[in-house]
């Protein structure tokens, strides 16, 4: 069976869910394709800038996120060993919407999901791709559900892969496997009850060989994140014996004095998660052919807590350069939009992406964090400065293009024959 769509969205997490939303508001038949059921657990620092909340609020779900997100992130810590210098963090540009929030990834993302089928778009979950073959203008998708085993094909206009950091699609799974090297960075995560971190701090963990962050979120959970070289994690867990998750724990608690404090009375909800080697660095070009957003696009390292940020804005930017006519664009107009979205990708977050880059290999080695450690206690504003500069206050959607896509008026033209339903007919396999 084949079906037909304007476009097929690969990942339903918040790039591809948002720009579902925004494409099929506009009036485009939009297949989401998703491989893992929701609501799941990401290792993910879930922290959300003041800058993405007007995006929020314009995607329809703002109310929800303001009634379940965490407290109001107003301060920034530096943590190493027994050292810690706070700040402000700078707060946003909309005076209603000053303050960035904590909402873990089951929440957000299966919030963002139903936004997307209530906008129109086919929700395809738990299917995964197959195969993604042909070109701009006719692209033909292979899925095949998780639950029956039952294959299908998608026509499409055009494709956007979304689909995360950990996975590859198939077009990359015949590619030589990476070899394993000391200097892989793993990231873990764990949520914590009955914590005592200040609801409203940011900390960033310095420690040898690695980094991470804390901060209190939805219910009190407090989240405990980190990214780690892999030969400190397998010394680490050599010596003590220990699981991966366990020893990492072990070890945050053991070298910043900030962990072992906001841990001291507290007790882990649910286990350790781990994923990895994170691969931060920009993977968008000018040529491409499926458009990339979200970590597809790029990636930062999780340091500066910018990757929810660059998942919902980099759809924004690509969805403004598509919903430009009155049509979804030929083969000749999606090249074209993809050389325009490439250009505001990089001017938006390639200097995000080279700052986190700098902060994360300094935090990582003790002989530069203590200079920047005794710089920041002389100077706080030094942190602040580059929460700044790393995205937190500044939004790469402006005001006139939220409000430009968030109107959007429906296209006159689609491939479907009509608008499509949020449900899956067609695609179940036969009885």
């Amino acid at each position: 069976m084949s079906i037909d769509f304007d476009a097929v969205v690969i990942g339903a997490g918040p790039a591809g869910a948002t720009a579902a939303i925004l494409l099929a508001r506009a009036g485009w038949s939009v297949a989401l394709i998703e491989k893992q059921p929701f609501p799941r657990r990401k290792v993910c620092g879930e922290c959300l800038a003041a800058s993405n909340l007007p995006l929020l609020d314009a995607l329809g779900i703002g109310a929800a996120f303001n009634a379940l997100a965490g407290p109001d992130l107003r301060k920034l810590a530096l943590l190493r060993g027994r050292d810690s210098v706070v700040a402000d963090l700078p707060a946003g540009a909309n005076p209603a919407q000053r303050w960035g929030r904590a909402l873990g990834r089951e929440t957000l993302d299966t919030l963002l999901l139903e936004q997307a089928g209530s906008a129109g778009a086919l929700i395809l979950q738990p299917w995964s791709v197959q195969s993604v073959e042909g070109e701009p203008g006719a692209w033909r998708c292979v899925i095949r559900s998780a639950d029956s085993g039952a294959a299908r094909t998608l026509k499409a206009r055009l494709a956007i892969d979304a689909h995360g950091s950990w996975q590859a699609l198939p077009w990359s799974r015949n590619q030589p496997r990476r070899t394993r090297r000391g200097s892989d960075l793993l990231a873990f995560k764990a949520n914590f009850r009955a914590a005592t971190l200040t609801p409203g701090l940011l900390p960033v963990l310095s420690f040898k060989g690695g980094y991470g962050g804390m901060v209190v979120g939805d219910a009190g959970l407090t989240t405990l994140a980190c990214c780690i070289r892999r030969d400190r994690l397998e010394g680490g867990t050599r010596a003590s014996g220990q699981r991966a998750g366990e020893a990492v724990g072990a070890l945050l608690e053991r070298e910043c004095a900030g962990v072992r404090r906001a841990l001291r009375s507290a007790a882990r909800d649910g286990a350790w998660l781990a994923a990895g080697p994170i691969a931060p660095g920009i993977r968008l070009r000018d040529d491409d052919q499926i458009f990339r957003i979200g970590n597809c696009a790029g990636e930062a390292h999780p340091i500066l807590g910018e990757g929810m940020s660059m998942a919902l804005q980099s759809a924004w930017l690509l969805c403004a350069q598509l919903l430009v006519g009155t049509a979804p664009p030929d083969g000749a107009g999606q090249r074209d939009a993809a050389r325009r979205y490439a250009a505001d990708w990089r001017r938006a977050f390639a200097p995000r992406v080279r700052l986190a880059a700098l902060v994360a290999h300094v935090a990582m080695r003790p002989m530069l964090a203590a200079p920047l450690l005794a710089l920041a206690r002389a100077w706080p504003g030094l942190l602040t400065l580059g929460a700044r500069l790393g995205g937190k206050a500044r939004c790469a959607v402006s005001p006139a293009l939220i409000a430009r896509l968030a109107h959007a008026a429906p296209s006159a033209a689609g491939t479907a024959a009509a608008a499509p339903e949020p449900t899956t007919a067609g695609l179940q396999p036969a009885t």
